[in-house]
């Protein structure tokens, strides 16, 4: 159990912080205090329209989405959802400010962005019955999110803005909850115009970051705790840690703890990291999120498949009808998909990315971002993301959509 809290306490750490260096070209527009704001001030403070959407899933859940224009949404706008990834909410994709967060650059292309939130996160922590200070409401993973929560906000979208169909725009979890939706509930391909995969994962063998290896070896004693202990909610987003962090971490070092923390979850990339982060993410990471999406991902690493919850023989007898429980089927993902990595990705690591890609019946394209240390994190918060990476999405989107049937 001591070694199982030493991990926990470095995964603390590294999921609380960022550092860098900064590049000479280019200077995101942020200040410290946007980590003490939520995401609706944020964006405000920046001179953009944001809504506040609440939703219920068909499971009682209730979740927050996020929508954020420039000025007021032109009529027919073309829509376009963006997901977050694990222990993360809708700040992913403004946290870095104006002129870079791919949120504020859809927008001023007169984009209709919405931002959504998955169970369990700082901005969906209710339920119709549940309380999340019970160890009930935390009784989920991914497979959850993508089987209810993502269906549910897709279809409010839709129904809000009139449109038959969107845009995906997904990053790590929030590209594995989307596999899980396509999947399972084949259906909503049809409302997906193209999806664009960032640093996309379901395949895990070839992680390659030492940090989630070794808690892979704790997966056994993960699940005791989360089963008998109710250890259900894994790095909840509290002050008291971000001021811990806060001074372990300060963000005038040009190199911290938590720099290097960082770069073990996810790789080395000093360049691509602005010091000045710091303190706005350990103001919005971690978001919260269950121990069972964790360890869901963890036994991915160990099995090598990408398959649904492994509860155990007995019980896994008992849900899926065999002790070993079944793999998504993906060749029931028809939607058009495009997959963007990185080479220096521990998470998302290329072989594992490959081979999805020969998985999926209709991938249109696989970038590699052109940058040889591009990691897991660079996709949200790299200095250079926009003309590494955002602005490409975008002209790919602008593209499709001139040859889409609504």
């Amino acid at each position: 159990m001591e070694s199982v809290s030493q991990v926990l306490l470095v995964l603390f750490a590294v999921l609380h912080a960022s550092s860098a260096v900064q590049s000479d070209k280019i200077r995101l527009q942020v200040n410290s205090e946007d980590g003490r704001l939520t995401v609706p001030e944020l964006v405000t403070k920046y001179g953009y329209g944001v809504e506040e959407h609440p939703i219920t899933t068909d499971d009682g859940y209730q979740l927050i989405l996020h929508r954020v224009s420039r000025g007021n949404v032109r009529p027919n706008a073309t829509v376009v959802l963006l997901m977050h990834g694990l222990l993360c909410s809708s700040a992913d994709w403004v946290v870095i400010g104006p002129g870079n967060a791919l949120a504020y650059l859809l927008a001023d292309r007169g984009y209709d962005v919405w931002l959504g939130n998955a169970r369990g996160n700082r901005y969906s922590r209710k339920h119709d019955s549940l309380n999340p200070k019970r160890t009930e409401f935390w009784r989920f993973s991914w497979h959850e999110i993508g089987l209810y929560d993502l269906p549910a906000t897709i279809d409010y979208i839709l129904e809000r803005t009139q449109q038959r169909r969107l845009h995906y725009v997904g990053h790590s979890q929030g590209t594995t909850a989307f596999f899980v939706m396509t999947s399972m509930r084949p259906e909503y391909n049809e409302k997906v115009i193209e999806m664009q995969a960032l640093a996309p994962v379901a395949f895990m063998e070839h992680m390659r970051s030492p940090l989630l290896r070794l808690m892979t070896r704790f997966l056994n004693t993960l699940n005791v705790l989360f089963n008998l202990f109710g250890i259900a909610e894994f790095l909840p987003n509290t002050p008291i840690l971000q001021e811990v962090a806060t001074h372990i971490c300060p963000p005038t070092a040009t190199t911290n703890l938590c720099m290097h923390l960082l770069f073990l979850l996810s790789g080395y990339d000093p360049n691509q990291l602005d010091p000045t982060l710091v303190p706005i993410l350990l103001g919005h990471t971690p978001a919260g999120a269950a121990t069972k999406q964790v360890v869901h991902f963890a036994q991915g690493v160990r099995s090598k498949r990408f398959m649904h919850y492994d509860y155990g023989k007995l019980r896994n007898l008992g849900i899926y009808g065999k002790m070993s429980p079944p793999e998504y089927n993906l060749t029931q993902i028809s939607v058009p998909i495009v997959m963007y990595y990185g080479l220096n990705d521990l998470l998302a690591a290329p072989q594992d990315v490959h081979r999805l890609a020969v998985s999926l019946p209709n991938l249109q394209q696989l970038v590699q971002v052109n940058h040889d240390r591009f990691n897991h994190l660079d996709f949200l918060l790299a200095n250079d993301v926009r003309p590494l990476l955002y602005e490409g999405l975008i002209e790919r989107i602008a593209t499709v959509d001139k040859h889409a049937v609504n």
